[in-house]
């Protein structure tokens, strides 16, 4: 029996392997095309995939390698406070004067590079100080990075000629070298020389500036600059030069052009585009590319490669996902510009400064907005409030020592959204336990949920969850759907299987229930119904020239009582010949099944009273029918071989049944129960008690009826029969032979044909002519 549970997961693996199969296919194809036809997945993927990094990735420990200088609420506070500072630098924007003394402190605590996540295209009122900036750049030798957005009203560059040398744009006029002052001295620091004049590039200059030689070996285009137009077409977008002051001075320009999902999260980046004519690069790759001394970028297949060193990208189109590691103000150490600013005026007055040495020491420092007051408040996977600049520093920290995340193949997208859907159709199919069916769709999402954590976790691999999600939910319903069916198939061929021996209400409730009736065995107390036709022997020699035909009549009798017998919720045992045995009480519980076997008898006797006079009419031989009902315990359950067995009782109460249908020849009575019957039905039923009796091999006499009718429809000339019967009976059973036959020669003379009042009269008439021995007023019911 161990095994009994594996042979049926293999039988109907056999059974519906192509439809799980199939089940499968059709579910990862509609879960693919959704996700390439439809907005659906492509609004949930995203939701899955920042759960996802935000749960597996997690934050991590602070930087080393990169710090953020924050344009914070603190520094804004502090210069518009500051009246010396604002008359110096103003409101934000702060002139370029301020980021000059900025680079002057950053250089002396050391820093690597500097990346500027913000533009600077348009010149300064006070054109000093876009030269005295790009002078202290010069001076400091500071590489100091500056962003550059591209717009559709931009007027294209032409293609630059990367073998010649980047331009210096120089003043017609140099200025003097800015002394390290500050306070009132400040305003004028760039006024003690001769007048200068912001020099003028030309645009194959600026294209030369600008643009950064980028390379594809794949044979794959670039992503393009551009923009959909109100009449819904691509137009392309083209760089907004900077300050031409700064080229030369600056190390380097890129794009720093929000890289935003279709949802409005920062999640990925491109590193390079092209607007048809040039080929740009982001920033913190144009910063990457001097550090490293790459004097291009190479895209090839899934590689993105800076000099010697390489990362793992989409090959599709040079893109990849952030690893943030965590909220800005947790990844990053942060500064607000507000104290780096200070510290140059302490270091430009000899005093102390206050940021710990190592602060910027051999480090990127990002300097960025992180005030809603900036107007750069974008949304990442950690936070739908994040600074922009958190995107700028995440590249540049990957770039320095990390690794991008990816997008899976497509065929493991593919794979896995059909092993989803196989594994979601073959489970259901196969357990089909409500529970599992209920649980599983929520157990198949959390299970990809992990598995595409994992993926982010061990090899930062972005496994689609939303498509084998779909696949798997959709398989479940399909095989929710088959399940279904199946059971109501089954339902179907149970009621159409046990409504052939059982009523069908029962049948009905037994499926409402859910509650198979114990075929397995057991003890119970049932009601047992045994009937045959008187003389069948003689009834069936009046067609052994026909024997169709007399099948035909068999057929018709059997029906009549079997519908008789079923209307009232009997289970049909089987057919013997001409005999019916009916159980009442099994294998459904039934509690009247008494009061429901005594109905089932009437019933019958009535159907067949009927059926007699339609074969008389036709000719046809009499079908008188005695019946047995007897209740007991009796144990019922399969019996038989291993290759034939049936559903039936056995015990002493079914043998009495049989026993009080063949007694009803010798007491001239039609339907005889046994006195458990009585006592359980008498409520309900109309009887008469017929005599005592012995059963062979029993010692115990047993009182038995004969049922009339149902309580309160008895004919008055019945029970005035009845009565004068049961007086005779009691006369009887003290011997009084001849007072009891006088009792019922009075009720034969009214002329009312009654076969027990007769056949207790015969009794009578013989014990006056041969007086039993012993008598006890039991008789012996033998076999």
């Amino acid at each position: 029996m161990a095994g009994e549970p594996w042979k049926i997961i293999q039988q109907r693996w056999r059974d519906h392997g192509p439809r799980m199969l199939g089940v499968a296919l059709v579910a990862t194809l509609v879960a693919w095309a959704c996700e390439h036809g439809t907005p659906f997945l492509k609004q949930v993927e995203p939701v899955a995939y920042d759960r996802a990094l935000s749960t597996y990735l997690g934050e991590r420990k602070e930087s080393s390698r990169v710090v953020v200088v924050a344009i914070d609420q603190l520094t804004l506070d502090g210069i518009s406070e500051n009246e010396q500072l604002r008359i110096n630098f103003g409101n934000w924007p702060y002139t370029r004067t301020l980021w000059a003394r900025i680079a002057q402190e950053l250089k002396a605590a050391g820093a690597k590079a500097v990346l500027f996540d913000a533009v600077m295209d348009e010149r300064a009122s006070d054109e000093s100080a876009d030269l005295g900036f790009a002078q202290v750049l010069r001076e400091t030798d500071l590489p100091f990075y500056v962003g550059m957005v591209t717009s559709g009203t931009a007027t294209p560059l032409p293609r630059a000629d990367f073998q010649a040398p980047v331009p210096v744009a120089l003043p017609d006029t140099a200025s003097p070298t800015p002394e390290d002052t500050f306070a009132e001295d400040a305003a004028e620091e760039f006024k003690d020389g001769p007048a200068t004049a912001t020099p003028t590039l030309t645009r194959a200059a600026l294209a030369r500036a600008l643009a950064f030689p980028v390379r594809r070996t794949d044979g794959k285009a670039l992503p393009a600059l551009e923009y959909v137009s109100s009449q819904g077409t691509p137009q392309p977008r083209h760089p907004v030069p900077p300050t031409h002051a700064l080229v030369g001075a600056v190390n380097g320009f890129g794009l720093v052009d929000t890289e935003a999902d279709e949802d409005g999260v920062m999640r990925r980046t491109r590193f390079a585009y092209t607007d048809g004519i040039n080929t740009y690069v982001t920033l913190p790759v144009r910063l990457m590319a001097d550090l490293l001394g790459a004097k291009e970028v190479t895209l090839s297949g899934g590689t993105l490669r800076l000099g010697e060193r390489t990362w793992q990208v989409n090959p599709d189109d040079g893109s990849a996902a952030l690893d943030y590691g965590g909220p800005l103000h947790k990844r990053y150490p942060m500064v607000s510009l507000i104290k780096v600013l200070n510290d140059w005026i302490h270091r430009s007055h000899g005093e102390a400064v206050k940021l710990p040495a190592d602060t910027f020491r051999g480090k990127v420092v990002v300097i960025g907005g992180t005030t809603p007051g900036i107007n750069d408040i974008k949304a990442t996977p950690f936070s739908s409030t994040e600074p922009g600049v958190a995107k700028q520093a995440a590249v540049v920290d990957t770039l320095l020592s990390g690794e991008f995340i990816t997008r899976a193949h497509w065929s493991v997208d593919l794979g896995i959204t059909f092993l989803a859907a196989l594994l979601s159709a073959v489970l259901l199919m196969t357990a089909r336990w409500t529970p599992l069916e209920v649980v599983w769709p929520l157990g198949l999402v959390f299970g990809l949920h992990l598995v595409t954590g994992l993926a982010l976790k061990t090899s930062h691999t972005h496994v689609l969850t939303a498509m084998p999600s779909l696949a798997g939910i959709g398989a479940s319903v399909a095989a929710l759907a088959f399940n279904h069916l199946t059971a109501n198939r089954e339902t179907e061929f149970i009621r159409q299987a046990f409504s052939r021996f059982m009523e069908p209400k029962l049948v009905a409730q037994m499926i409402r229930s859910r509650q198979l009736p114990r075929l397995d065995g057991e003890n119970k107390e049932i009601t047992a119904f045994f009937s045959d036709i008187r003389g069948f022997s003689t009834f069936s020699e009046h067609f052994k020239e026909d024997p169709r035909q007399l099948v035909r009549i068999l057929n018709t009798y059997l029906t009549t009582v079997s519908g008789a017998l079923l209307r009232e919720g009997g289970c049909l045992d089987k057919y013997i010949g001409d005999a019916v045995v009916c159980l009442f009480g099994a294998p459904m519980d039934q509690e009247d099944h008494a009061i429901r076997a005594c109905r089932g008898a009437l019933a019958a006797k009535a159907a067949v009273e009927a059926l007699r006079v339609d074969f008389r009419q036709k000719g046809f031989p009499d079908v008188y029918t005695r019946i047995g009902v007897n209740s007991a315990v009796n144990f019922v359950g399969n019996f038989g071989s291993d290759q034939l067995f049936s559903y039936t009782a056995i015990g002493d109460g079914m043998n009495l049944a049989a026993r009080l249908e063949g007694a009803n020849k010798a007491y001239g009575s039609v339907i005889m129960i046994g006195p458990r019957t009585y006592a359980l039905a008498k409520e309900h039923i109309e009887v008469r008690e017929l005599d005592r009796v012995r059963v062979a091999g029993k010692t115990e006499a047993v009182t038995v009826y004969e049922l009339l009718a149902l309580k309160g429809q008895l004919a008055p000339e019945l029970q005035r029969t009845v009565a004068h019967y049961h007086e005779a009976l009691a006369l009887f059973r003290q011997a009084r032979f001849a007072d009891a036959a006088a009792v019922l020669e009075a009720e034969a003379a009214r002329g009312l044909e009654d076969g027990p009042t007769g056949k207790l009269m015969e009794r009578c008439r013989e014990y006056l002519e041969t007086p039993p021995e012993n008598f006890d007023g039991v008789a012996n019911l033998e076999k």
